[in-house]
């Protein structure tokens, strides 16, 4: 019982027979039917009729609450209104419940039940009511009209609306179903109306609210049910629509998009390891929605399994001969990449005829580099090599490449995700073994999305790449049996691990005599076909090739030389069209200036048979190798006049550290061994001694300048000319060392190119002379030397010629 009972009065006690409800409230105001066939109840209201009324008064009976067995302290005092059948038959009584009453001792009274001495408990409200109080009523009344409303109940609306006295709107609440046995006794044993109206407020408003968290969900459940509903019926109507139109078109039913793909993947011939992951998406396939993103990945990766070659594999052409005649009608030249491929094949057909085609996992694949200058072929080897294994050819671009997503692929959960170029190359190919060629390798970036090159360090390590996994597809890919050829112009520009993983073959270009070979055998026809020319209309002397090949490109390589066989022909196409000249005709060597001009490179022999560059002291002729190949490098010396008071070492031709450090080591050797070599050193301390190499817009650096800038400044000093048929190439050193260097074979290809007939070498580069072609060494005089003082005797003219003898009568 609340504190508000104190403010109760107390009336005169009653004796009221107990009617005991098993686990039922009843309330104030409430009427409720009984059923007599109980003999608690039927005991009371017989005792309770036993009793005379004064007046004539409705026998009287005190309903209490039997919770658990145990009574409670507070009942209700009710009047047995009418006593008769049940709607079901049996006897009854209708009981109005009146007051509340507080239950005293127990007593003695007429039948059988349980007489108790009782006492009203009567709390008055104020009238008129206080604000607070009619704030609380009016807040009751809209929630209790709110919750009636849900239940459709409009006539209670108007009786709970009609309710003014707020004790009776109290206990109106016990009606509520939702109240528990609890909540009704703290009801009835509240003695005072506002706490009783707040007590009901806050429950009806908890319930409110559960039942609209409850309504929310039943609602988005419902909704969601609609939905798949409405789908499926949607789904089973596009299916039968479907089914219809391949009935009427005469195709058989395609069924289930997912059961499609189930049925190709095991159809197809998968291994076992793809087989097992393309298994599982197709069943994620099969739980996810048309709407959902998730399928469209599946899709399309499922689509790309299948359209790899797992299992495809082409025969490799195992005629050693007829791979090596292949590969020299197609190419000339480039001898090492031919005996490199013969010997691929030869050791191939050897394992698979002993069994050992696969070993530990892995096939006996290649990893080739093949380095040079532009224009020497690399990247038409490629084709060349598979038509010569009889494999399939896939050329992958890397110049300019800077994402590593490019080779490994993307993550499937990227928009637009696709697998890399390797696994792209392969699907192409449409077998497990083709010839890859990995073009620009040297040209390849890197920048914030990672570094290109060093995901090719697992494609391209035969230890590894039997396993490559790639990040699109995620499973295992078996690159052991692809021949990788890799193409590049700078060799320091790959990085070193990468290059460790790549068998080296350099191409350092061609001969004279194997580039009219190779235009008379391949530019030229074609050419014809693409100047729209038959072979028997426009023939090219072989002098006049010579002379295209020597005085008109001046390349490692042949793409100029075929530039100018195609100008070459448009012209004379033209001049037939135009009426000027009439076919068949033969291009001969002096018809070449008429029809495309004068020569742009005409060798040092022929462009200066007067020695006209070396024919003062202090010039010298040095070999180079530069990004196109060989070069004749030319460097001029000169001593300043007394009287200008310059003095030190200047040096111009936009030059590197390291060729600035071999000018310093050459003049720091003629000072020490100058009375050696019989040099007036004196003039190097009072004059200055400037250095230049032509062409200064090219930038130049290493160290093999060095014996050519001691030669130089030698003959500057002696008055003694340098020989203009001698080129030289080699490191010197303090003590007077000549010491080895690099790019041997190109220079020598150089020398041959500029007419150059006698050539100075570092003894210890004699071994690099096998590389050379016979044919270039037949026209050298090479002279391996391991001393400076030999290339001096070598170079310089005899101490008898004079300058101005060599002059030309003209100047």
């Amino acid at each position: 019982m609340t504190e508000g009972s104190d403010a109760s009065r107390t009336s005169t006690p009653i004796d009221l027979p107990v009617l005991p409800l098993d686990n039922e409230v009843v309330l104030p105001g409430m009427v409720v039917p009984l059923d007599l066939s109980d003999a608690e109840v039927r005991a009371a209201v017989e005792a309770a009729q036993a009793v005379a009324r004064p007046g004539g008064g409705k026998p009287e009976v005190l309903l209490v609450p039997r919770i658990d067995g145990n009574y409670t302290g507070t009942g209700v005092l009710g009047t047995v209104e009418q006593v008769g059948r049940l709607s079901d038959g049996d006897p009854g009584a209708l009981i109005r419940a009146r007051d509340r009453v507080r239950i005293g001792a127990g007593t003695s009274g007429p039948g059988n039940a349980l007489w108790v001495e009782g006492t009203r408990i009567d709390v008055p409200v104020p009238d008129p009511l206080p604000g607070s109080a009619a704030e609380l009523a009016k807040e009751y009344k809209a929630l209790a009209t709110s919750w009636l409303k849900k239940r459709g109940a409009w006539q209670v609306v108007d009786r709970v609306q009609q309710i003014d006295d707020i004790s009776a709107l109290a206990d109106n609440s016990g009606y509520s179903p939702f109240l528990t046995t609890a909540q009704k006794v703290q009801l009835l044993e509240t003695a005072d109306a506002v706490a009783r109206l707040k007590l009901a407020i806050q429950w009806l408003g908890e319930h409110l609210a559960e039942q609209d968290v409850a309504e929310s969900i039943a609602k988005d459940v419902q909704e969601g049910v609609d939905k798949q509903q409405r789908e499926f019926l949607l789904r089973r109507q596009l299916d039968a629509v479907r089914k219809e139109l391949s009935e009427l078109n005469g195709e058989s039913g395609s069924g289930d998009e997912s059961d499609d793909y189930r049925a190709r993947v095991e159809a197809a011939d998968l291994p076992g390891h793809v087989r097992e992951a393309a298994l599982k998406e197709v069943e994620k396939l099969e739980r996810a929605s048309d709407q959902s993103p998730e399928g469209s990945w599946i899709r399309t990766w499922l689509d790309t399994v299948l359209e790899l070659p797992w299992n495809e594999r082409t025969e490799d052409a195992y005629d050693i001969r007829g791979a090596r005649e292949i590969l020299d009608a197609e190419h000339a030249g480039l001898g090492d990449v031919k005996e490199r491929i013969t010997e691929y094949l030869a050791v191939r057909k050897r394992r698979t005829d002993r069994g050992l085609g696969v070993v530990g996992g892995r096939r006996g694949g290649a990893v080739l580099a093949l380095v040079g200058p532009p224009g020497v072929g690399k990247t038409s080897l490629g084709e060349s090599v598979a038509h010569a294994m009889g494999r399939k050819f896939v050329r992958v671009a890397l110049g300019g490449v800077r994402d590593e997503a490019e080779i490994r692929g993307h993550r499937r959960t990227y928009v637009g995700a696709l697998p890399g170029r390797i696994v792209r190359a392969v699907k192409e190919a449409g077998s497990m073994n083709p010839v890859v060629l990995l073009d620009e390798i040297d040209k390849v970036g890197s920048d914030f999305r990672g570094d290109p090159a060093a995901a090719l360090l697992e494609v391209l390590d035969p230890a590894q790449n039997h396993t490559f996994r790639d990040h699109y597809l995620e499973v295992e890919l078996d690159l052991s049996d692809v021949v990788f050829l890799a193409t590049a112009n700078v060799l320091d520009a790959i990085p070193e691990a990468l290059l460790d993983r790549m068998e080296l073959v350099t191409l350092d270009g061609y001969t004279e005599d194997e580039k009219v070979v190779i235009a008379r055998d391949h530019l030229l026809p074609r050419q014809l076909e693409r100047a729209g020319l038959e072979e028997d209309e426009v023939g090219l002397d072989e002098s006049a090739l010579r002379k295209l090949a020597g005085e008109y490109t001046r390349e490692a390589g042949v793409r100029n030389l075929e530039r100018s066989v195609a100008r070459l022909l448009r012209k004379v196409a033209a001049q037939h069209e135009l009426g000027e000249r009439e076919l068949p005709f033969t291009v001969s060597e002096q018809d070449l200036r008429g029809l495309i001009g004068r020569p742009h490179h005409v060798p040092e022999s022929a462009q200066d048979p007067a020695g006209r560059r070396t024919a003062v002291p202090g010039v010298a002729t040095g070999l180079a190798v530069t990004g196109a190949g060989g070069d004749v490098l030319f460097v001029e010396a000169s001593l300043a006049d007394p009287e200008t008071g310059a003095s030190g070492l200047t040096l111009t031709g936009q030059l590197g550290d390291v060729m600035k450090e071999s000018a310093q080591i050459a003049l720091s050797f003629l000072r020490s061994h100058g009375a050696e070599l019989e040099l007036p050193v004196a003039d190097l301390k009072d004059r200055g001694v400037h250095i230049h190499f032509p062409a200064g817009a090219v930038p130049k650096d290493g160290p093999s300048a060095g014996i050519t800038l001691t030669t130089a400044l030698a003959s500057l000093l002696s008055g003694r000319l340098v020989r203009t048929d001698v080129a030289m190439t080699g490191e010197v050193s303090l003590t007077g060392r000549v010491l080895p260097i690099g790019g041997l074979k190109q220079k020598l290809l150089a020398a041959h190119r500029a007419g150059i007939t006698t050539v100075v070498i570092p003894q210890r580069n004699e071994a690099d002379l096998d590389d050379v072609p016979a044919e270039v060494l037949d026209t050298l005089d090479v002279h391996p030397v391991t001393d400076v003082r030999q290339v001096l005797e070598i170079a310089l003219a005899p101490a008898s010629a004079r300058a101005q003898d060599r002059l030309p009568a003209a100047a």
